[in-house]
């Protein structure tokens, strides 16, 4: 029995290892946009169910003695595909479908590895139920999402801080080799045990037919816990970073709710977990309304109820599903549904959603069906056991607490849009455009991104050049433009600045520009360029050259250097930082090496790090030390009804802006007299390390 378990555990170990190497590696390419994840995962899913149905194919059509010499073959000729890579080559320009672009990456770079590992599960099983007739096959089922579980767990903990990207991929290439002829020791036991007329003996017990319920079922509960997991990760990420860590607890919890609940039918009991999922419900439902209130909330409870909400709607669907599995001849039909579910799942958040929702309501949408779905699998039991009085007034009850549910839901989504005149959806999440005080001299409007909000203007004529949110006339970026020493020369005519801006918002920076300045922004998100163009004016009354490079900056930036050197920026201004969602690649050393050969020598790196739950300066000071230049920062107060509470670090070696008095009368002292010692790399980078769990950061 040991080649068999050894198999199953490392093959899901390899199955879900997989999954962090691969989306790590790219997700720099899309701008760390939490949506990378799900789209992976969505790729993942669906080459699951192929790798299900090519199980469910050979099993069912294939002679028992030529199951594992097929397999095995296939096995042995995809070792010409590692080591497992994406070429830097690949890189994207401008992400037009960026979704599609990662299903076809991926397909290139890992597809029929993957696909042969994944059909490693179902066809063991199949063996093993062959070999092993007096045993239950399902219990590998739980060794497989133990191992799988393991796989998770340890990324973030062993593989991300002590391995490179390369490394990683490497490693798993081995394992992969070992693999093989592990396979085959279980082929081997299989064929002979077909030999003798064990894998096809009659069975013992008459088997009962899969019905179209059944199939419905297995279909309808996986993919209702399919949504719910990438709803969930969508959210934490969003209200987050994207991070590994934070792709691998939802996952890591989800896969724990398929261990329990196969494991032994005795952990799911139907009743005490119902009564959970009320009130995880009710603690989730409070939380999202929480959103649009001025209460602030840690990031511990939120990330908390999120958890805990997955993991008993999670539970609930898993249990039913246990309680509905197949006997172990139909065990292949059984995965091969379990795995339409989860892929069905994937495509629905991923490139259904985003085409019928204008935000993530199809969190919204999977807590619904989790609470209907349960109420279903109640009332199919209930119909067997019980008089037509009790079940009618079950259904009564459940069908008014399911009506009560989404009302609510609707409610909670209606909150947010009261004041909305814009609102669209895309792969780098959901922005709207929200209009304040119609008919007054204090007309103004405001774009978010999610909860957070990266820029406003006021729309009278005589206000629309004031810079307002994190930019306002005290702020550090308002200093490194308008006291850079080239703005005060004394030769009119020397006094234009060549400026970069990583992240366009609505903008705003452009106020400060004049007839001799230069401005390129980057902006990865397309959206953002229509709607600064459409429902604000910022760019139209700029009067400095204006360019907008669309793509991920350090991708842009770094094709520019390679194709014609250095930009020569006098001020480079890096503001992607003050959401929730923080590309975190645009913090490394490696970025800020870029950022170094972009500007003169005697420019200025503006750095906004403005963050609810994330204090970042001791990763900029870090960085900024290592290129051997000076940090100050600027905190600016919101003195100005229009203006926000601002946070930004000045980098540079210009000692006559430096010792400025300008700056100095402006300049903020650290929290910390010596920074915390955070380097960050393209290889690692860990957010925990600059994460306030409790209250927002004060340093």
């Amino acid at each position: 029995m040991g080649p068999f378990l050894l198999a199953i555990f490392l093959s899901a170990f390899l199955l879900f290892q997989l999954q962090p190497i691969i989306a790590r590696h790219i997700l720099p390419w899309y701008g760390g946009s939490p949506a990378l994840w799900t789209a992976c995962m969505m790729f993942f899913q669906v080459a699951l169910l192929i790798g299900y149905l090519y199980a469910h194919l050979l099993a069912k059509n294939v002679p028992a003695k030529r199951q594992p010499i097929l397999h095995v073959s296939l096995l042995t000729l995809s070792l010409l595909l590692l080591p497992i890579s994406t070429p830097d080559s690949w890189v994207p320009t401008v992400s037009g479908q960026p979704a599609v672009e990662i299903l076809a990456l991926l397909s290139i770079s890992v597809g029929i590895p993957f696909v042969l590992i994944s059909a490693s599960g179902p066809l063991l099983q199949h063996w093993f139920s062959g070999v092993y007739r007096g045993k239950s096959p399902f219990r590998l089922y739980a060794l497989s999402n133990l191992g799988s579980l393991a796989a998770l767990l340890s990324y973030p903990i062993l593989f991300e801080p002590q391995f490179t990207i390369d490394s990683q991929a490497t490693t798993w290439s081995f394992l992969y080799l070992a693999l093989v002829p592990i396979f085959a020791l279980c082929g081997i036991a299989f064929s002979r045990s077909s030999a003798d007329g064990r894998a096809n003996g009659p069975e013992v017990a008459v088997l009962q037919p899969v019905t179209l319920l059944d199939r419905t079922l297995w279909v309808s509960l996986t993919a209702c816990g399919s949504t719910v997991l990438l709803a969930m990760t969508n959210q934490i990420c969003q209200d987050v970073a994207v991070v590994p860590f934070l792709w691998v607890l939802p996952l890591s919890l989800y896969l724990i709710t398929f261990i329990i609940c196969f494991d032994k039918d005795a952990w799911y009991v139907r009743g005490v977990w119902l009564s959970l999922l009320f009130i995880a419900l009710v603690l989730l439902l409070r939380l999202m309304f929480q959103e649009f209130t001025d209460d602030s909330v840690s990031l511990i409870y939120q990330v908390g109820v999120y958890c805990f909400a997955l993991f008993t709607c999670c539970m609930i669907c898993h249990g039913e599903l246990a309680r509905r599995r197949s006997a172990a001849p139909h065990l292949t039909t059984f995965y091969l549904y379990v795995a339409l579910g989860g892929a069905i799942g994937g495509v629905f958040v991923n490139l259904v959603a985003p085409v019928l929702f204008t935000g993530y309501w199809e969190l919204h949408v999977a807590l619904a069906s989790t609470v209907i779905l349960a109420g279903v699998c109640v009332g199919i039991d209930k119909k067997r056991i019980e008089t037509k009085q009790r079940r009618t007034a079950f259904a009564s009850m459940w069908s008014l607490m399911v009506a009560a549910f989404v009302v609510l839901l609707v409610l909670q989504i209606r909150t947010g849009r009261v004041d909305t005149i814009y609102v669209d959806r895309s792969f780098f999440g959901v922005m709207y455009v929200d209009e304040w005080d119609v008919d007054t001299p204090d007309h103004e409007r405001h774009l978010y991104h999610g909860k957070v909000q990266h820029g406003r203007q006021l729309l009278h004529p005589y206000k629309q050049r004031w810079a307002g949110s994190y930019y306002g006339a005290d702020s550090g970026v308002a200093a490194a433009i308008q006291q850079h020493p080239r703005r005060l020369a004394p030769d009119p005519a020397a006094r234009g600045l060549n400026i970069g801006v990583v992240g366009l918002g609505v903008g705003t920076l452009s106020t400060f520009g004049t007839e001799m300045d230069s401005i390129r922004y980057y902006e990865i998100n397309p959206q953002v360029e229509q709607i600064a163009h459409k429902y604000f004016h910022y760019l139209k009354n700029g009067k400095a050259a204006t360019e907008i490079i669309l793509g991920d900056a350090r991708i842009s930036m770094q094709r520019e250097f390679s194709e014609s050197g250095s930009n020569e920026f006098d001020v480079l201004v890096l503001d992607a930082f003050n959401g929730d969602s923080v590309p975190v690649h645009l913090l490394t050393e490696e970025a800020f090496d870029l950022y170094a050969k972009h500007l003169r020598d005697d420019g200025i790196l503006a750095v906004h790090i403005t963050n609810e739950y994330l204090d970042l300066s001791p990763v900029v000071r870090i960085a900024s030390r290592r290129l051997g230049k000076d940090a100050i920062r600027v905190k600016g107060a919101a003195k100005r009804w229009y203006e926000d509470h601002n946070d930004w670090i000045l980098v540079s070696n210009n000692r006559e802006f430096m010792d400025s008095q300008a700056l100095r009368s402006i300049q903020t002292a650290w929290n910390e007299v010596e920074p915390r010692p955070i380097r960050w790399t393209d290889d690692f980078s860990n957010l925990f390390q600059v994460i306030d769990w409790h209250d927002s950061p004060e340093n």
